[in-house]
């Protein structure tokens, strides 16, 4: 099979979307498809490596495309891709028998159009909560969120499957007018994030009075809320490590000035940071998903999340830790403060949430992945597909805990 992937983000970014993309990317080659990625150009002078996947005679290179970008006003980490015929004529070269659609918005959108031209198939990956970005923006508030789920709604119908990555998620689309929508979570890689990689030196490193380590790792941006660490950042026998960059690294370095603000890691390093944490603690309450609790539950972390979007799917409350009201500093600091007190609970939080995703491989994320492609093709070459072992569920609404629920 021949797959175009037009995404939003792509590495050498370092974002969820262009995580997803690689791995997906990756999976297919290891399955003998045939992807082409097309993605936005980063900023000048970015170093973009090749991507090889396998060794030996087995070794294979992910073909990628990059459209020429402007970084998004305000946001310059972001960019986003100047109309352009490249995208037609690869996609077109291709020959592709579905397009994979990232994170659709700007070039995922002209790549639907282009799908729709070429009579291919596409689905949709909805892995941004674009809307709540535009309310955090305060792009015009109700009219730029307005207009951002009108967006999605335009792009999604257009495509022959939705996927989304959560329950929330998929409620969220279908309370908004867009159909098909079936879930496809995201993986996590249990042998790089595993607690074997904690480290005692690092730890006495950052935390040298010997204080609890509570960590948040993601973008530095206005929709995650990591000032909603300043008070737990306060709490005396709590030493606060933030991980990544972003335009609000300045007013969180003033706000939390006993915090360790490490920038940005990546690879075996921040598998590293991420083992010896304490404590994880995710502040947004936009995330359609949020791997980084994924990535933490591996590494054997106990994990603190709000109680909205992707975190209700993955923090089972009081098993695998704890979940918050959204957008409440003193509730996460009342969480901090509980887990800090309380090794031995911390510890069978972290084993519980190992437990929970190991099973959770891009191997089986990515076959599933396949799946939902074979049935779209069949659907749509009128084909009859044999039935799954196991049927995919209905969509359940999410769990928010009784406590929280009001």
């Amino acid at each position: 099979m021949r797959v175009v992937i037009v995404t939003e983000s792509f590495p050498p970014e370092v974002n969820g979307v262009a995580h997803s993309v690689l791995r997906t990317a990756e999976h297919l080659v290891h399955r003998g498809y045939q992807p082409l990625v097309i993605t936005p150009a980063p900023a000048r002078g970015a170093e973009c490596p090749p991507h090889t996947f396998g060794t030996g005679a087995d070794a294979a290179q992910l073909r990628v495309v990059r459209i020429p970008s402007v970084p998004l006003p305000g946001y310059p980490q972001v960019r986003i891709a100047l109309p352009s015929r490249q995208l037609t004529a690869a996609v077109a070269a291709h020959r592709p028998d579905i397009v994979h659609l990232a994170s659709p918005f700007v070039l995922g959108a002209r790549g639907m159009q282009v799908a729709a031209r070429l009579g291919v198939p596409a689905v949709a990956v909805y892995q941004t909560d674009l809307a709540g970005y535009a309310h955090a923006y305060r792009a015009g508030r109700g009219l730029g969120e307005a207009a951002a789920w009108h967006r999605i709604r335009t792009v999604h119908r257009a495509a022959a499957r939705t996927l989304a990555p959560s329950t929330p998620a998929a409620q969220d689309l279908t309370a908004h007018g867009v159909p098909r929508v079936q879930l496809w979570p995201r993986g996590v890689d249990s042998v790089r994030f595993h607690p074997r990689h904690r480290d005692e030196a690092l730890h006495r490193a950052l935390a040298p009075g010997g204080e609890v380590l509570v960590g948040y790792v993601g973008r530095l941006a206005p929709e995650k809320r990591v000032d909603l660490l300043t008070a737990a950042s306060a709490l005396p026998g709590v030493r606060l490590v933030v991980i990544g960059d972003g335009p609000s690294a300045p007013g969180l370095k003033a706000a939390m000035p006993s915090a360790v603000f490490l920038g940005r890691r990546t690879g075996e390093e921040l598998a590293r940071c991420f083992a010896t944490l304490d404590v994880f603690v995710h502040t947004g309450p936009l995330e359609t998903f949020c791997q980084t609790i994924q990535e933490a539950m591996a590494s054997g972390v106990p994990v603190i999340g709000p109680a909205a979007g992707g975190p209700l799917d993955l923090v089972a409350h009081h098993r695998t830790g704890l979940l918050v009201p959204p957008r409440d500093g003193a509730a996460v600091a009342r969480a901090v403060e509980a887990l800090a007190a309380d090794a031995e609970l911390r510890a069978a939080y972290g084993r519980a949430g190992r437990a929970e995703v190991t099973a959770r491989t891009w191997e089986a994320v990515g076959d599933l992945l396949l799946r939902h492609y074979a049935e779209v093709l069949a659907e749509h070459h009128g084909v009859p597909m044999p039935p799954t072992a196991t049927p995919p569920a209905p969509v359940a609404p999410a769990a928010v805990p009784e406590e929280l629920s009001a």
